[in-house]
């Protein structure tokens, strides 16, 4: 968060990653404003900069092996708009023509008793490459019966349930993964509301790392995530982002 470009005191900063922490399924930048009694502006960048320093732990980071097990699954977010009042106004959000492009599919690669790591993509098929490089040769890749996963038998033994039939069956089952869907979900509706396209990744990433140390007391979550911080450069994406805004205006 580099505290020496900021005009903050460090007791706000140290209160701020308290705060944030404290939060199961995510904390919004309106409540942060209101905890900190800080503009709505500093509490949205001081939020996406932490969960910028959260991102960074998993980048470049690998999964499985031999003998491992990884679950892959999608899911949309972002980009709700309300249906029209008249069902004769209301069109199918499913058309591209009807899209906003905020909308996306997170998918997610969660390893048994291991890490999370999720991704942002237009659709599940446009992840393979994603998978493939994130996930060591020799890993049991467990998934749902959606063809988008079908081409990853050429690299992986797999796994695959259908949901229509089962949720778990001989083994396969994507609940880990769901679990993962499940809290960011609930962070969305209840935290966020309204998640933009260009924002999604940075909060997938931050409930991945919630999802991971859901068993780590808060005080050890405040220190992983003050050292992570502390390591991480200034941002790219948030130092100045209001400054540029007002430029490009």
């Amino acid at each position: 968060m580099q505290v020496a470009f900021h005009k903050l005191s460090l007791r706000d900063y140290l209160t701020a990653v308290a705060i944030f922490c404290n939060e199961v399924k995510g904390k919004s930048a309106l409540a942060l404003s209101r905890d900190l009694d800080v503009q709505y502006k500093t509490a949205f960048v001081l939020a996406h900069k932490m969960r910028e320093a959260m991102a960074s732990e998993m980048r470049g980071a690998r999964l499985g092996g031999e003998g491992k097990t990884a679950e892959v699954d999608g899911a949309y977010f972002g980009g709700y708009v309300k249906p029209a009042n008249y069902a004769e106004h209301r069109v199918d959000r499913r058309l591209a023509e009807n899209q906003t492009g905020k909308r996306k599919v997170v998918v997610v690669i969660r390893e048994r008793d291991g890490r999370t790591i999720p991704a942002v993509f237009k659709s599940e098929a446009a992840s393979l490459a994603f998978i493939k490089a994130r996930v060591e040769k020799g890993t049991t890749i467990q998934a749902d019966d959606a063809t988008s996963w079908d081409d990853l038998y050429a690299r992986f033994p797999m796994k695959r349930i259908n949901h229509e039939e089962a949720y778990s069956h001989d083994g396969a089952c994507t609940n880990g993964a769901e679990e993962f869907f499940s809290r960011m979900r609930r962070g969305e509706i209840g935290h966020h509301h309204h998640i933009a396209g260009c924002y999604l990744a940075r909060y997938a990433q931050e409930s991945a790392w919630r999802e991971d140390r859901r068993r780590t007391s808060n005080g050890d979550q405040v220190e992983a995530v003050l050292e992570l911080v502390a390591r991480n450069k200034p941002s790219v994406d948030f130092c100045g982002y209001w400054q540029r805004s007002r430029k490009a205006a």
